[in-house]
């Protein structure tokens, strides 16, 4: 089951431009990993434990996702506001995105903190435990660490490819390559999916505050 998002963010790049140009195609592969969450919860039991999301962890999720998004969101908003446009690449289009038509008053925090609730649960809870799960099971020579950077490697790659990322944020989705090494990496050593939840939310309340109010300068 956990293969079915991946499978689906794969094809979407076989088909062909005009397709990959629709918006509700562009949702497919999203469409597809939460019907499949969806399954696994119906058929499984222990969810809140399984995904790291007991009550005692909220704690330490708040510590280890407030540090890691404060990290993240200053360095990604240098990244895009110095690097990018010295490398000769746009930025200009962030005024434009679906993210930027919604009132400031709404993003911040409503919307962003139910984006990330819904992305961290789906990629790091259901699919990185699952791909952990069933690389464990296929290959049990392998050793752990290796099992975790193999894990969380595909799921970063899943997440920074999704189509309607690529598509909104351009060359700029690469970003979410190295922010889903690291909420992943964090949920492999801490198993509580608070702090990559935590963690998103902050990272992107600082880009969209600090990257808003350079743009609209």
């Amino acid at each position: 089951m956990a293969w079915l998002p991946i499978l689906a963010t794969a094809l979407f790049y076989a088909l062909p431009s005009d397709l990959q140009s629709d918006r509700a195609i562009q949702f497919l592969p999203q469409a597809v990993a939460y019907a499949a969450l969806a399954l696994w919860v119906q058929h499984n039991a222990g969810i809140t434990a399984r995904l790291g999301l007991r009550t005692p962890q909220i704690g330490q999720g708040l510590r280890w996702g407030i540090v890691a998004g404060l990290i993240l969101g200053t360095a990604n908003a240098g990244v895009i506001l110095q690097l990018v446009p010295r490398l000769g690449y746009d930025i200009a289009f962030l005024r434009e995105t679906p993210h930027a038509q919604v009132p400031p008053a709404i993003m911040l925090p409503w919307l962003i903190v139910a984006i990330a609730m819904f992305v961290e649960v789906n990629f790091r809870g259901f699919l990185l435990g699952r791909l952990l799960a069933l690389t464990e099971r296929m290959v049990p020579v392998l050793p752990m660490p290796l099992v975790s950077c193999l894990a969380v490697g595909t799921t970063a790659l899943t997440f920074s490819f999704d189509p309607f990322m690529v598509v909104t944020f351009r060359h700029l989705h690469w970003i979410a390559l190295w922010d889903g090494l690291v909420w992943g990496l964090l949920w492999v050593r801490l198993r509580n999916l608070y702090v990559p939840i935590v963690a998103h939310t902050v990272e992107v309340m600082i880009m969209y505050s600090v990257i808003k109010m350079v743009l609209s300068a």
